[in-house]
């Protein structure tokens, strides 16, 4: 009867260890998605400073799978902003934090 004991309890154990392996890979692998930088190119559309975000006609970003189309990205520092002017055709960088896209680079 012990061993069997032992034998279930060795079995749980292992199964909640595989369990917190798999758990911490895809946590990994997330991450790096949201880690990965997207380029792309487009117009500037409009600008909003005290928000810290600029719009975008933008041409399609193809490692994102994305058509051609207007968005507003928040910027991830707003001096980046003084760059720019409306018509400005711009090249830029941006990476995927949490549920938005943020620029990380406009050109």
């Amino acid at each position: 009867m012990n061993r069997v004991a032992i034998a279930v309890l060795a079995l749980a154990l292992s199964a909640g260890a595989y369990a917190q392996t798999k758990g911490t890979d895809m946590t990994k692998s997330e991450n790096k998605a949201q880690a990965q930088v997207h380029k792309g190119t487009g117009v500037v559309t409009n600008i909003d400073r005290a928000a810290g975000k600029v719009t975008l006609r933008h041409d399609p970003i193809k490692s994102l799978s994305w058509p051609g189309m207007n968005m507003a990205f928040a910027v991830k520092d707003k001096a980046m902003l003084d760059s720019l002017a409306k018509d400005k055709k711009v090249q830029f960088e941006l990476v995927q934090q949490g549920e938005q896209f943020v620029i990380t680079s406009i050109k």
